[in-house]
């Protein structure tokens, strides 16, 4: 099975948690879907919190924050993490 993409950098998730871009670089995004609500037989995220984090293994999971927000829809979460994880990489 491919592995899903969004705007050229992977999408991998783990129960509630949507990991977007590559450990390999030095910046992923975490996003957290904190509250949903049922529409139809579908789970519709409310509340999503998203970080945007070092990758570097050697400093301490708080420390590696780098910007935090908290959007009302997963869309309006993923068109934040594209922006963040775009400026985050191209500043390097």
């Amino acid at each position: 099975m491919a592995a899903l993409e969004y705007k050229g950098h992977p999408l991998q998730r783990k129960d509630n948690i949507i990991y977007y871009g590559s450990f390999a670089d030095k910046y992923i995004i975490m996003m957290q879907i904190l509250e949903s609500t049922k529409q139809g037989d579908l789970d519709m995220a409310t509340k999503v919190s998203i970080q945007l984090q070092l990758t570097d293994p050697t400093i301490k999971s708080r420390d590696r924050i780098v910007k935090k927000s908290e959007k009302d829809s997963l869309y309006a979460a993923m068109d934040v993490a594209a922006v963040w994880l775009e400026r985050a990489l191209s500043s390097r």
